[in-house]
Parts: C-alpha cells; sequence; structure tokens
C-alpha cells in the first residue's frame, strides 16, 4: 500500500541560476532555428562561468541563425537581468564552437526515427489543479513571483540567482501544509541581512502558497548562509542541461536522464518526455486513475517506441495494460507523430526553460502544447 502519511521535499532554481542561464541560451538558440527553418536540427550546449559564455553542439539549419549566435546570447542574459561585475550582457566574452551536426546521425532522424536510444516518463496526480506533484508546482511559483516583482521595479533589491526548496507534509495521501522553506535569494544591497531578505521576500511567498500551508511550526531558512551578493555565473559556474530533476517533477517521479534545453524534436530526450506527460496527464484528466506514471522507450533510428509502460499504483479504475492498448491507440508516438500532435517544430522552446517544463498553462501560440488534456474523450473512447 502507498504511504498516506509522509513529508516530501522538491527544490527549484530561478531563471537566473548559473544552469538555467545556460538552458535558456541553448532554447533561444533553438528558437532561432526553428523560426526561420522549422526542419532544423539543433543539439546546443552552453557552458558560462565570469563573464563568459561557450557555446557548442550540432546544427543543421539556416547560416544566417549561425552569424547571430552571439546577439542572440547577449539578449538572453540581458532579458533575465545581469549587468553586474562578473557577469554582465555587454560585456561578457562569447565563444561559438557550434558545428554541423554529424551525417551518421542525420541518417537516422531523416527517416523518421528517434535521435537516441532512451527511456521517457510522464507523470501526473492530483495535488494540484495543473495534476503536478504539490511540492515541485509550488517551489516553482514562488521564484517565478519573485522575478515578477523584481523586473516590474516593486522588489528591484532582489537579484536574478534564486533558490526554492518547500517540504510538504502529507496526510493519508494529500498535501496539507509545508513544514519547513528554504529561499536563497541574491541581493543587490551588500548591507541587507537574512532577516532584511525575509522581510521583503516574505508577503510574496505567501501569496502564492494555498492558504493554512504555512502554520507556526513551520520552519524558515531565507539566505541561510548569510549575504548572497555574488551570483550567477560570476559566483558559479554553470552548464545546460543539469537541472533535469527541477525541470521535470521535482523527484517525485521517475526520470530517464536526459535532459530537454538546446534539442530539437527528433531527440526524444525532449519530445517523447513530451509526450510521456501529455499521455499521463490526460490519463488522470480522464478520471482513470489518481496518479499516473508513463514510461516510453526508444531505439536511435528506430521510429516507433520499443515499450510502453504504465503504473497507476493501485489508483486505476482500470487495468495499466488496457491503459497501455489505449495510449498507443489515440496517439502515434513515433517522433514523427509526436511533433505533429504537439507542434514541436515551433519557436517554443526558451520559455519552458525556467520554472518548469511541465505544470504550465497551454500557449495560444502552441507552447506547452503538452499539458492540454484533449485527449479525455479519445482515452475513454479506446477504453
Amino acid at each position: 500500500m502507498t504511504r498516506q502519511n509522509y513529508t516530501f521535499t522538491s527544490e527549484s532554481v530561478s531563471e537566473g541560476h548559473p544552469d538555467k542561464v545556460c538552458d535558456q541560451i541553448s532554447d533561444a538558440i533553438l528558437d532561432a532555428f526553428l523560426a526561420e527553418e522549422p526542419f532544423s536540427r539543433v543539439a546546443c550546449e552552453t557552458f558560462a562561468t565570469t563573464n563568459r559564455i561557450v557555446i557548442g553542439g550540432e546544427v543543421r539549419g539556416p547560416e544566417n541563425v549561425m552569424r547571430r549566435i552571439e546577439q542572440i546570447a547577449r539578449e538572453t542574459v540581458k532579458g533575465i537581468g545581469y549587468e553586474q561585475d562578473g557577469f554582465h550582457w555587454e560585456t561578457m566574452e562569447v565563444t561559438n564552437l557550434l558545428h554541423e551536426q554529424s551525417t551518421h546521425i542525420a541518417q537516422g532522424v531523416d527517416t523518421d526515427g528517434a535521435g537516441d536510444q532512451g527511456i521517457m516518463f510522464g507523470y501526473a496526480c492530483r495535488e494540484t489543479d495543473a495534476l503536478m506533484p504539490a511540492p515541485i508546482q509550488y517551489s516553482h511559483a514562488i521564484l517565478k513571483r519573485l522575478a515578477e516583482v523584481r523586473k516590474s521595479g516593486e522588489a528591484a533589491v532582489l537579484g536574478p540567482d534564486a533558490k526554492s526548496q518547500l517540504s510538504v507534509r502529507y496526510e493519508h495521501g494529500k498535501p496539507v501544509d509545508v513544514s519547513s522553506i528554504v529561499l536563497s535569494t541574491q541581493h543587490m544591497d551588500h548591507a541587507m541581512t537574512s532577516a532584511d531578505v525575509r522581510e521583503v521576500v516574505e508577503p510574496y511567498i505567501r501569496e502564492v502558497l494555498p492558504e493554512g500551508w504555512l502554520t507556526p511550526k513551520t520552519v524558515w531558512h531565507v539566505n541561510p548562509t548569510g549575504k548572497f551578493v555574488i551570483g550567477g555565473p560570476d559566483g558559479d559556474a554553470g552548464l545546460t542541461g543539469r537541472k533535469i530533476i527541477v525541470d521535470t517533477y521535482g523527484g517525485a517521479a521517475p526520470h530517464g536522464g536526459g535532459a530537454f534545453s538546446g534539442k530539437d524534436w527528433t531527440k526524444v530526450d525532449r519530445s517523447a518526455a513530451y509526450a510521456a506527460r501529455y499521455l499521463a496527464k490526460n490519463v488522470v484528466a480522464a478520471g482513470l486513475a489518481e496518479r499516473c506514471t508513463l514510461q516510453l522507450s526508444y531505439a536511435i533510428g528506430v521510429a516507433a517506441p520499443l515499450s510502453i509502460y504504465v503504473d497507476t499504483y493501485g489508483t486505476g479504475t482500470v487495468d495499466e495494460s488496457a491503459i497501455e492498448a489505449a495510449v498507443a491507440e489515440v496517439m502515434d508516438l513515433t517522433p514523427k507523430g509526436i511533433r505533429q500532435q504537439l507542434g514541436l517544430n515551433r519557436a517554443i522552446y526558451q520559455r519552458t526553460a525556467a520554472y518548469g517544463h511541465f505544470g504550465r498553462e497551454p500557449d495560444a501560440d502552441g507552447g506547452f502544447s503538452w499539458e492540454r488534456t484533449d485527449l479525455v474523450e479519445a482515452l475513454k473512447l479506446a477504453l
């Protein structure tokens, strides 16, 4: 039997975290290629350190985008808000090492095969309206709100780099309150103490969390090491793809190990993980289970998935094998089929590179299409 009373913790990092700076640059470059040529091939990695950005990887797409790589990196860092001595969008050095995609990889994906082998997981549950685990969903929400008030000037004393962590207490399998909260945020006033920072951020945290979740017993750790003025890549190096648990379910569900940012839809690390979330969310939205994990597996150069696995943790209203058959019936799970169903060859990726790839509202232009619940009726019919 699944545990009903426990405490579970998830963390998030802000758009100014060094790894997230890199994710956003990689996805901004991907968007630039897709905006010009929807069938571009991109596998872009970014490294960041003190006043320096290094970009590498394999691409196939319009040459005019290649000439704009440095500009894209600077615009991305400017949008995040870095204008400090050790990391400034205007003065940082940008090195572009992107090169042509390997012909041996191209020969597999050009025939609609998967861009690599691997396993991908999707997950959904009824803990929040977004059908996401509560600890990660609210960890994201806190940092997103702090970024909003930083950029609006309402809390201009805050810096771009920040991390949050929530320990959520569950009773009878449902989240009821926060036992502890950790918030570390960069601040621009050297004189600020941890208590000063808490005074700034606490109202926004209370605004975001459900009523009653912060109690007199909640333990607060705000900037527990003290001052946090030197932030971003000047304080700690960053790299694309190092925040895969932050990007997905906060540890509440399995992860196949593949990162997302900087990869086009032929890379099933990304596209099949989106498809798995899409299907798991629709299974839960259809009332077929309270919780659902769905795994897909692929081989490089082979289009169809090798396996489909579903686990509903004893909460399902139908047998898991029937759900496995139904999801294969309602969606073409080849890379081409996923791309067509979810519209993945569009410039929709930079927005995913901070505050989670899942649990977001679908956008009118096709962004976060994997968060739609438009397969509910098809799944019911298939079953």
